[in-house]
């Protein structure tokens, strides 16, 4: 259980950071581009939502899998 914690420790940092990074690029580019500002309303927190939610639900899957994994070699082991 104590791997799985330091995991997390090291995965969500990481999983935040290339979202914040992700998204900057986003930015960086759609002004490059020259786009409205009606784009940073509504299209870019759309963009963010989807960037954040895919991260989140893979990270969910990630950790079940790891829960999963501990939980069945623990019943083998019994």
């Amino acid at each position: 259980m104590r791997d799985i914690a330091l995991k997390s420790l090291i995965i969500l940092p990481v999983i935040a950071f290339v979202d914040y990074i992700l998204m900057i690029v986003v930015g960086c580019t759609s002004c490059l581009f020259g786009l409205s500002n009606s784009f940073y309303q509504c299209t870019f927190c759309t963009i963010g939502k989807i960037v954040l939610i895919s991260s989140i639900l893979g990270f969910i899957i990630y950790l079940f899998s790891d829960i999963w994994r501990l939980y069945t070699s623990k019943l083998q082991n019994s």
